[in-house]
């Protein structure tokens, strides 16, 4: 635990939190500024600033969870679809640097936009992308 860290203090209990699930590695919260009814944070207990620093063993088990969670929350919520978000970075949207996934459920007409404008690209700028990346 960071003790600069607001959401490691809210993960382990230190700061009170609407907590929706708990257990010895993760607590999942409702965000206090919700994109929709029912956003939620997946908050891991022990510290890691982004994806980059998650241990493997930590990044395997929050995806279980978050599968777990929205399936829960999309049947008791009776939502239309579900966001699963997770930003690393400033530019990216990152405003704690404490890991989190965001788990989102979609309304229809919910008046939100969790979409990017796809950009057009030729098949040789692909090419040299997937040669750099490989």
């Amino acid at each position: 635990m960071l003790d600069s860290c607001i959401f490691c203090k809210i993960a382990n209990g230190a700061i009170p939190s609407k907590t929706i699930y708990e257990d010895e590695d993760f607590r999942v919260i409702l965000d206090l500024g919700p994109a929709t009814k029912g956003h939620a944070l997946i908050l891991p207990k022990e510290h890691s600033a982004n994806l980059y620093e998650l241990p493997d063993e930590t990044a395997s088990k929050v995806m279980v969870l978050a599968k777990k969670m929205a399936t829960k929350m999309t049947e008791k919520l009776s939502c239309d679809g579900f966001n699963i978000v997770q930003n690393n970075g400033e530019v990216a949207g990152q405003t704690v640097m404490h890991y989190h996934l965001h788990l989102i459920p979609r309304y229809q007409d919910d008046g939100q936009k969790i979409l990017w404008k796809p950009t057009e690209v030729s098949q040789e700028e692909l090419e040299q992308v997937k040669n750099s990346i490989i």
